[in-house]
C-alpha cells in the first residue's frame, strides 16, 4: 500500500548549446518571437522540496535530510531537473519522508488547524476526509484533483481511520499518499492545445511562475489567479510576476538563481590546507557565500540597481572573520553588516569576494585556470573545450627560472596540446592572481612580484579591479546572465531556435537599465514561457 512510486517518467533534455562566446546582434530583437522553450516535467530540487514542504504544512515541520540529490547539468541544479527521474533508494527516501511529514502534522493542533479545513466527526467521516484530499491536494499537486484522486485518497483515509480508530491518524496515510505521488515531486509543464496553439495550462504556468521567481509551490493567491482564469491572460499574467517579484520571498528566488549560476553550492564543501591557509575554517564557505548573496540582494532589490555595479562596487557586506580577511574595521560584533572597502585597495566587486577566489582554487594553492575557465564559461558563456586525451594538463613546478605561476603558465602555453584551451583562461585568471587560494591579498610569488596584468579578448586591464572594470563594459557579460537566467527558468539548455528569445530577453534588460527584477520579468512575459514545445 505504501509503494506509491513505483514508477516515474523520466525527462530528458535536449538542445545544443550555442556558439563560442556570444555576444548580442547589432540589432537584437525589441518583441520576443513567438518559440516556445522546451517541455518536460521537472523533479523537485531538495530547495524546492523542503520550501514546498514548509509553505503547505508550516516551518515547523522537519524535513529529513536524506533525500535524492540534486543532479547538475549545464552548470544549473534547474536544468538538471528536467533530467531527473528518482532511483530506487530515492523511493525510499522520499517514502520515508512523506510518513514523517505526515506523522508530524497530524500530531501538532497548530499544523492540524491549518491543513484540516473541517472538524472531523469521527474516523469515519467521510465528507471531512474528502475535503481534506481536497484543499491539502491543490496545495500539494498545485492543481485540483479529479473526481477519482480525491476518492481515492479519501478512501484511503478512512480505511486506514476505520483499523487505527482515529481520524488524524488516518489522514496521515491519506497526506503520506500526497507526498509520494509524482504530481508533487516532479513539476508537471507537458502543456495542451489551447486556442490552437499548444501552451501551458493555468495550473502548470503559475507553477512555472512560483517555482521561477520564488523557488517554491505557488500560494493561495497565484492559485486563485489559475482558477479564475486570470492567470490565462498577458494582463494577469503581467500582475501576477509583478506581484511575486515585488514580495520579500523574490529574493529567495535571485539567491537560488545566483547559487547555481557561480556555483556557489560547492562552498559548503569548500577545503583548503589550514597549514598554509590559516584563516580557513568550515564555516568559511557558507560566510563567503552569503556576502555574495547579499551583493545580489542589495543591487537587485534594494538599489533597483545597474547588474554591471556588482563588477565594480567597492559597498560589500562582511562578518567579522570576513573583514579581518579583507583588512578592513568590523562593522559589527557579530553578523554582517555593510562596509567601503577602500578606494585604493586592491579588491573591488564580485572578482574580489572570497566565495570566488576561495572556490576556483586549488586546496593548496590559487589556479589561474580556474578562475580563467569560470570568467570565460560563467560570466562571458565562452565554450572551453576538453582537454585531448593523454595530455599532461597539469602547470610546471615552480623551478629557478619558473619561480611566479604567469612564467609557469608561459611555460604552459608553449605546449600546442595545452595552448588551445589555457590560452583562453589562464591569462584571464592570472589578473586574480594577487589574492592566494583562500582570497587573501598578497604582492608577492615565491618571492617575485606577481603581475595581474592582462587582457580580456582585447581588452587591456592592470590588475583584478581593472579585470572586473573590463567585464562591466563587455557586452557579452549581461548576454551571458540573460542566457544563464533563461536555462534557470526554462530548465533546458536553450537551443538554436530560442536563440532570438534570449536577444530579445537581453535587449529588456538592458533597456531597464541592467536591472534583475526586470530580466526576470522579461524572462516571465515572453512567449517561450507560456507557449509549450513537444514535451522533451
Amino acid at each position: 500500500m505504501r509503494r506509491l512510486l513505483s514508477s516515474l517518467v523520466l525527462a530528458v533534455v535536449a538542445g545544443c548549446s550555442g556558439g563560442d562566446d556570444p555576444a548580442p546582434a547589432p540589432e537584437a530583437p525589441k518583441v520576443a518571437p513567438d518559440i516556445p522553450a522546451q517541455t518536460g516535467l521537472a523533479r523537485l530540487t531538495a530547495a524546492q522540496y523542503r520550501a514546498s514542504i514548509a509553505d503547505v504544512f508550516g516551518t515547523e515541520i522537519v524535513v529529513p535530510a536524506q533525500l535524492e540529490p540534486d543532479v547538475v547539468q549545464e552548470g544549473l541544479i534547474a536544468v538538471g531537473a528536467t533530467a531527473a527521474s528518482i532511483s530506487a533508494r530515492g523511493v525510499e527516501q522520499y517514502e520515508s519522508a512523506a510518513f514523517k511529514i505526515a506523522s508530524q502534522a497530524m500530531k501538532s493542533d497548530a499544523v492540524r488547524a491549518r491543513v484540516v479545513p473541517c472538524a472531523p466527526g469521527g474516523p469515519g467521516d467521510a465528507a471531512c476526509a474528502e475535503k481534506l484530499a481536497s484543499s491539502l491536494g491543490l496545495r500539494l499537486w498545485r492543481r485540483p484533483l479529479s473526481a477519482d484522486e480525491v476518492a481515492s485518497v479519501r478512501d484511503l483515509t478512512l480505511k486506514a481511520a476505520a483499523v487505527l480508530g482515529d481520524f488524524y491518524k488516518g489522514a496521515e496515510l491519506g497526506i503520506a499518499r500526497l507526498l509520494q505521488s509524482p504530481y508533487f515531486l516532479f513539476r508537471v509543464g507537458l502543456g495542451e492545445q489551447i486556442d490552437g496553439a499548444r501552451r501551458y495550462p493555468a495550473y502548470e504556468l503559475a507553477a512555472r511562475l512560483s517555482y521561477f521567481l520564488w523557488n517554491t509551490t505557488p500560494d493561495d493567491e497565484l492559485l486563485g489567479a489559475a482558477a479564475n482564469g486570470a492567470l490565462s491572460t498577458e494582463a494577469g499574467l503581467r500582475e501576477q510576476a509583478e506581484r511575486l517579484l515585488a514580495s520579500p520571498r523574490a529574493r529567495i528566488g535571485l539567491r537560488s538563481f545566483v547559487t547555481q549560476w557561480l556555483g556557489l553550492g560547492d562552498l559548503d564543501q569548500l577545503s583548503k590546507d589550514p597549514t598554509l591557509f590559516t584563516y580557513y575554517t568550515p564555516d568559511l564557505g557558507p560566510m563567503a557565500r552569503e556576502e555574495t548573496l547579499r551583493l545580489f540582494e542589495r543591487v537587485a532589490f534594494d538599489e533597483r540597481g545597474d547588474f554591471r555595479d556588482v563588477f565594480t562596487t567597492r559597498r560589500t557586506s562582511v562578518n567579522p572573520k570576513l573583514a579581518s580577511m579583507y583588512e578592513v574595521p568590523a562593522p559589527t560584533r557579530d553578523g554582517f553588516g555593510e562596509v567601503e572597502l577602500p578606494w585604493d585597495g586592491p579588491r573591488a566587486g564580485l572578482l574580489g569576494h572570497i566565495s570566488l577566489l576561495a572556490q576556483y582554487a586549488h586546496p593548496v594553492s590559487s589556479s589561474a585556470t580556474l578562475r580563467g575557465k569560470f570568467i570565460r564559461g560563467r560570466l562571458l558563456c565562452g565554450e572551453i573545450p576538453p582537454p585531448p586525451v593523454n595530455v599532461n594538463t597539469a602547470l610546471p613546478e615552480p623551478s629557478g627560472t619558473t619561480r611566479t605561476l604567469r612564467e609557469r603558465v608561459a611555460e604552459h602555453l608553449t605546449d600546442p596540446g595545452c595552448r588551445a584551451c589555457h590560452f583562453r583562461m589562464d591569462p584571464i585568471g592570472l589578473g586574480l592572481e594577487n589574492f592566494d587560494g583562500i582570497g587573501r591579498y598578497r604582492r608577492d610569488d615565491h618571492g617575485e612580484r606577481i603581475d595581474p596584468s592582462g587582457d580580456v579578448d582585447g581588452a587591456r586591464f592592470a590588475d583584478a579591479r581593472g579585470l572586473g572594470q573590463a567585464l562591466r563594459d563587455d557586452p557579452r557579460t549581461t548576454r551571458c546572465v540573460s542566457a544563464y537566467m533563461y536555462r534557470y527558468a526554462t530548465g533546458f539548455l536553450e537551443a538554436y531556435q530560442e536563440e532570438p528569445t534570449i536577444d530579445a530577453v537581453d535587449y529588456a534588460f538592458r533597456a531597464s537599465g541592467h536591472r534583475l527584477d526586470q530580466l526576470m520579468l522579461a524572462i516571465a512575459l515572453t512567449p517561450a514561457f507560456r507557449l509549450s514545445g513537444d514535451p522533451q
